[in-house]
């Protein structure tokens, strides 16, 4: 479902910062949660939408009109009072029923480069707007399409599996056991999809949060094996930061029948001390 409520100001800068790989940028986008747990219905959670090169800082908003929440039963869940702010885009999450929640932020744009007479132009848009805005004499096209996901979990009470389940679109995480239940010193299992299918030997990238106040980053690195899982050692409780995207070598070109795909995922999880 998508949030009417907000903004289109900082769209292209904030899609950009979430659908590139997360090499070519600093920063690194984040839906991080007021709690992870909360111990029954009723709850309310207030989520912000930022990134920042120092996790879980708030430096740069979110781009947040496209949230998709599942409930516990596998329905849809509106957003509630979301704010536009300068280093984060808000909002709340009412938890009306118990169990496990998924909230994403989506993105899916398409970007273009071509030459006009012999002079580069660069587009950006959706799929719709392409053929209404792209000249007729444009030449040496270049299409890409970017789609992100930027995910976080929470759990009312019980936990539950219906919302974990994946949509079958983009890179997505499966977690194989409860995302809001991991604890310093367990072992969770993953398993990443494309399009629905295993995401075979994909890099993941996993750094604990306040990096700041540590002389590195700290990340692991990780691949998936050839059915798209692995397996993560929990070595302190914490906030972590989960990532991973997908891109083509540089000098690939797309059309708008088959534009270059650039995917990214990442994730917010809550480590907690047993």
């Amino acid at each position: 479902m998508k949030n009417t409520l907000l903004w289109h100001t900082t769209a292209l800068a904030t899609s950009l910062i979430v659908a590139l790989p997360m090499a070519a940028h600093a920063h690194r986008p984040f839906l991080l949660p007021s709690s992870t747990l909360t111990q029954g219905a009723d709850s309310i959670v207030t989520i912000d939408a930022s990134s920042s090169d120092e996790l879980f800082n708030l430096s740069r908003p979110v781009l947040i009109d496209n949230v998709v929440i599942s409930g516990p039963e596998g329905t849809s869940v509106t957003p509630e009072n979301s704010v536009a702010g300068k280093q984060r885009n808000s909002f709340e999450l009412k938890l009306t029923k118990e169990g496990t929640y998924k909230v994403s932020a989506l993105t899916d744009s398409l970007s273009a480069m071509y030459k006009v007479n012999g002079e580069m132009k660069r587009w950006r848009g959706t799929n719709d707007a392409y053929t209404k805005e792209i000249p007729a004499n444009a030449t040496d096209l270049n299409v890409s399409r970017m789609q992100s996901r930027v995910e976080t979990f929470i759990t009312a009470g019980k936990p539950s599996a219906q919302a974990l389940k994946p949509s079958g679109n983009g890179l997505e995480l499966v977690p194989l056991s409860n995302p809001t239940e991991i604890f310093a010193g367990d072992t969770g299992n993953f398993r990443f999809l494309l399009d629905g299918k295993p995401a075979a030997d994909l890099t993941v990238t996993i750094i604990r949060g306040g990096n700041r106040y540590r002389d590195g980053l700290g990340e692991i690195t990780l691949k998936t094996d050839k059915d798209g899982k692995l397996s993560i050692k929990w070595a302190n409780a914490g906030m972590y930061w989960l990532s991973a995207n997908i891109s083509p070598p540089r000098e690939t070109v797309g059309t708008i029948a088959q534009p270059v795909r650039r995917i990214s995922y990442s994730a917010t999880l809550e480590v907690l001390q047993p």
